[in-house]
């Protein structure tokens, strides 16, 4: 960074300044909190956390140093509770991003289970749906759980991307067939329970840590992709 750019040592200083009147004002929040949701702390919080940040970045930028502080990105934070205290129903939503990276494997897979015998027994339609990728996508979700899917992905052709779970809360569980048509339209953050995330953003910034912090044992990849003229494992069809 240019010197013209630099921030001058009084605006650090002030940073600072600014970070410990918002610490004074995050314990006397918490000191006077209403509850364990107290809107007060939350915004003192976040306030506090901007503070920190922003001294974070202008000290940097300064002297190329950093605090030993850790700020929570929104994505690590979540929105104040506002559901039931005691919830009799809750909802598990689940988004698991792929992409096809393998689109002949992943209609080869999908041929096999709709050559399978059984698969008409079981209400399988083979009528060489498995041709097309949409087709196969069909064939190979309608015949094998989520779960074994991600855990299988590469096998039949798929990369894994980004994927959540999501619990929230509600009074009571809705009606038999009430939010088919728009499965996700009401998931509301504020009655959020608790949240899972996988990214590659995580690993990336695994792969930021010292080096020393390892073990210097790497996990085996599961790969379950041979060559291109390798056989296929035969597919387990029954659920």
């Amino acid at each position: 960074m240019s010197d013209a750019a630099q921030p001058t040592a009084a605006e650090v200083r002030a940073a600072a300044e600014a970070v410990k009147t918002a610490l004074d004002r995050h314990l006397a929040a918490v000191e006077r909190r209403s509850g364990e949701d107290d809107p007060a702390v939350s915004e003192a919080f976040n306030e506090l956390a901007a503070a920190a940040e922003a001294y974070d970045e202008l000290l940097y930028d300064r002297y190329d140093e950093v605090t030993p502080f850790e700020i929570p990105g929104a994505e690590d934070v979540l929105p104040p509770y506002t559901g039931p205290e005691e919830p009799n129903a809750i909802s598990v939503l689940i988004r698991r991003d792929y992409t096809v990276a393998e689109p002949q494997r992943l209609r080869a897979q999908a041929q096999r289970v709709e050559a399978a015998e059984e698969y008409e027994e079981l209400g399988g339609d083979a009528d060489g749906a498995a041709g097309t990728v949409p087709g196969a996508l069909g064939i190979l979700f309608g015949e094998f759980e989520p779960d074994e899917i991600a855990s299988r992905h590469k096998e039949f052709g798929l990369e894994e991307g980004d994927s959540t779970l999501w619990v929230t809360a509600a009074d009571e569980a809705p009606e038999a067939g009430e939010w088919l048509e728009a499965p996700f339209e009401h998931a509301d953050s504020q009655q959020l329970v608790c949240r899972f995330d996988v990214s590659a953003v995580f690993d990336d910034e695994d792969d930021d840590a010292d080096p020393a912090d390892s073990d210097g044992d790497e996990e085996d990849d599961l790969d379950f992709v041979g060559d291109e003229d390798e056989e296929l494992e035969p597919l387990d069809t029954e659920k």
